[in-house]
């Protein structure tokens, strides 16, 4: 249980955590201490994928992205993440940073704000290839531009696959509890895949209402679907970590955006 802060800036909201199965607890921690209350609605779920030997291959590469803290979690489960002299290491931003860091890594290269994949591709040593390995860990589908932007950069990529995202079918209690939010309640989006599984399951009333209220895109990429989506109160956030995505709502809020 976390300590629910009576007086924070997001005191009586509660927020829609659309975070893979089992992932909600950073956005519960995030948003009990500036005061709001969180509801879980999971349409994923993240599976370990056995990445034979091409998880060692990216690993050894003079460059190695990684694409999400998943993707670090996952194959710190398979070996040891231990750069090599010399070696540069890449994470997509500052979540996947801190998940290399927390595994032991140092020195990671990452973008200095939003993270997302042209960030990340605009990082040195990342510009030209010239038929440098590069290696990247991730999941099928997903972030497959990098890879593929890195190919036609002139690098040989060397891809490990080592988890994958499946859709599961979200609780019916959760989707029930959709209609008793109070006004003062924002949606998460930091996945496209994510919105589209939960967007699916909803009657069209929920929806609208839904729409009315504010939804925390983590780029500008999620925020122009969604508002394509029907949502008119959007709120910008500096990238995909929970902290990052609460305090973006508490800065709106706070300014009287919903009042």
């Amino acid at each position: 249980m976390h300590a629910q802060r009576e007086d924070g800036p997001l005191a009586g909201w509660y927020v829609i955590s659309l975070r893979p199965s089992g992932g909600h607890a950073p956005v519960r921690r995030a948003a009990s201490a500036l005061g709001a209350r969180t509801l879980p609605v999971s349409t994923l779920a993240l599976r370990a994928l056995d990445p034979g030997p091409s998880l060692a291959a990216a690993l050894a590469c003079p460059a190695v992205v990684f694409t999400s803290p998943a993707a670090v979690r996952f194959a710190r489960a398979r070996q040891p993440l231990q750069p090599a002299p010399g070696q540069r290491w890449y994470a997509v931003g500052r979540g996947t940073a801190a998940a290399l860091l927390r595994a032991g890594v140092t020195g990671v290269l990452a973008p200095a704000g939003r993270g997302e994949s042209e960030t990340l591709l605009a990082l040195p040593g990342l510009e030209a290839g010239g038929g440098r390995d590069v290696g990247v860990v991730t999941a099928p589908g997903g972030r497959g531009l990098i890879a593929e932007e890195l190919g036609r950069r002139g690098f040989l990529v060397h891809r490990a696959e080592v988890y994958q995202r499946v859709p599961v079918r979200p609780r019916a209690d959760r989707l029930a509890a959709l209609a008793a939010l109070p006004e003062s309640s924002a949606l998460l989006v930091s996945s496209r895949e994510a919105f589209d599984g939960f967007w699916s399951r909803l009657e069209a009333p929920v929806k609208e209402t839904l729409q009315r209220r504010p939804a925390v895109a983590s780029s500008p990429r999620l925020a122009a679907y969604l508002a394509a989506s029907g949502f008119r109160r959007l709120v910008m956030a500096d990238g995909a970590m929970p902290t990052q995505m609460l305090r973006a709502l508490a800065a709106d809020v706070g300014a009287g955006r919903f009042r």
